[in-house]
């Protein structure tokens, strides 16, 4: 293993070519949460077929009577899958991918292991993998529950690099002429096309010392090399398995211990195919003038231009406003705007969602007792700075494309049994 790098490759199971149908892969589990029809759908594109989604828990049934029935068979699927033949095990892989998502923009993407001992979520971690918005750790039992007595992981783990000069990713898109494919499939409900191809030996050693080099060329003691772009949660629940593994093998060898990693796809944060999206706030149930005189008063916020260059607008009894932070808590809008609205929800009562089209907020700001926050897009090139000084962002701050460009799940991994 490259030690000075948390990415290498990995033992790497893919479903076998006659297992490898349309099917196969699955949109990431925690998205369409409040849309049962699509994983009802998925389910019956499914069938009979080899398909990822019985490997897995898609989280709109994480509240259902019969989740514990659900992860028992998920994990005896797993088990069929295995002896069964379904997979093909790749030794020592790693894998380039190519997305065509739902816009048709190309994403591309490698696929390896992280370290989880080189990865800290808590806020004010100085690891060099690290989450970019706040873990919610009430979130992280139940996916522990799952991975506990589960044989495989499968990843829509998605983690950025800021590589501005394309040194680790983009020279492999030039070389797929000469690389072994290993799938070439669509992608169900919208989810575009995916194509996949084996890194060969000298190229992962390329890609090695390119990391090792982005590692260093910040000069700073503790550099941010990694930085989690979706899944923060699953990533978060993988540490946390480890850890408890650990703490019940003391002495045991953790080198090669196969759930100190977790499978993940590295994505540069310079991808023309990334954007970031805003991610606006309703407020409901509350005093909203009393709110908007709070944090006026908490952030000195004006409605002239020249008071400071953080600005959102705030929607109110119809009317939209602009306002501008004069004192501002955190690098970024959101960051001044998220922790002043936890205080005073904390102490005021009331309720917050989260909301991705403006126009969905302006719509529920017209209710009584509400109030719309509009917030600015976040520019790519805030991430790893913001992250750098303030820590862990605020949840929410922050959405990379809509929910059918997400990972969707298609290699796999043993981790134990």
């Amino acid at each position: 293993m490259n030690q000075k790098t948390a990415f290498s490759a990995a033992d790497i199971l893919l479903p076998r070519k006659e297992n490898l149908s349309d099917v196969w892969a699955v949109c990431a589990c925690d998205q369409y949460t409040g849309e049962p029809a699509y994983w009802a759908e998925t389910d019956r594109l499914a069938g009979e077929k080899p398909s990822a989604l019985r490997l897995i828990l898609p989280e709109v049934y994480l509240e259902d009577a019969d989740v514990t029935d659900r992860i028992a068979k998920i994990q005896q699927t797993m088990q069929e899958y295995l002896s069964g033949n379904v997979f093909e095990e790749y030794k020592n892989a790693m894998i380039y991918v190519e997305r065509i998502q739902s816009d048709g923009k190309m994403r591309a993407g490698l696929v390896g292991k992280i370290d989880l001992e080189q990865y800290d979520y808590s806020k004010g971690s100085v690891s060099p993998v690290r989450a970019t918005e706040a873990t919610v750790p009430e979130r992280i039992p139940p996916r522990v529950r799952i991975r506990r007595g589960a044989a495989l992981e499968l990843p829509h783990i998605m983690i950025l690099l800021d590589d501005t000069q394309k040194t680790v990713i983009e020279p492999l898109g030039e070389q797929t002429e000469s690389l072994e494919k290993v799938y070439d499939t669509k992608l169900m409900q919208g989810g575009g096309s995916i194509k996949g191809w084996l890194v060969p030996e000298a190229e992962q050693q390329r890609i090695l010392d390119a990391l090792t080099a982005l590692s260093t060329q910040s000069g700073s003691e503790h550099p941010l090399v990694y930085a989690m772009g979706d899944g923060n949660h699953s990533l978060a629940t993988a540490k946390a398995f480890y850890e408890e593994w650990k703490a019940a093998n003391p002495g045991a060898d953790t080198e090669n211990a196969p759930m100190r990693y977790a499978l993940v796809e590295l994505v540069n944060l310079h991808s023309p195919a990334l954007e970031f999206e805003a991610i606006h706030r309703i407020l409901q149930q509350i005093d909203a003038q009393k709110l908007l005189a709070d944090m006026t008063d908490a952030l000195a916020l004006s409605t002239d231009a020249a008071a400071g260059r953080q600005a959102f607008t705030v929607i109110l009894n119809g009317a939209k406003t602009t306002y501008y932070i004069g004192k501002p808590t955190s690098n970024l809008t959101v960051g001044s705007v998220q922790s002043f609205l936890d205080a005073w929800l904390k102490a005021n009562g009331g309720k917050i969602d989260y909301i991705h089209g403006a126009d969905v907020v302006e719509n529920l700001a017209k209710e009584a007792n509400s109030m719309g926050i509009l917030l600015p897009d976040m520019q790519k090139s805030e991430l790893f700075p913001t992250v750098i000084a303030d820590g862990a962002l605020p949840r929410k701050t922050f959405s990379m494309g809509h929910a059918a460009d997400k990972r969707y799940y298609m290699e796999a991994r043993k981790i134990q049994g």
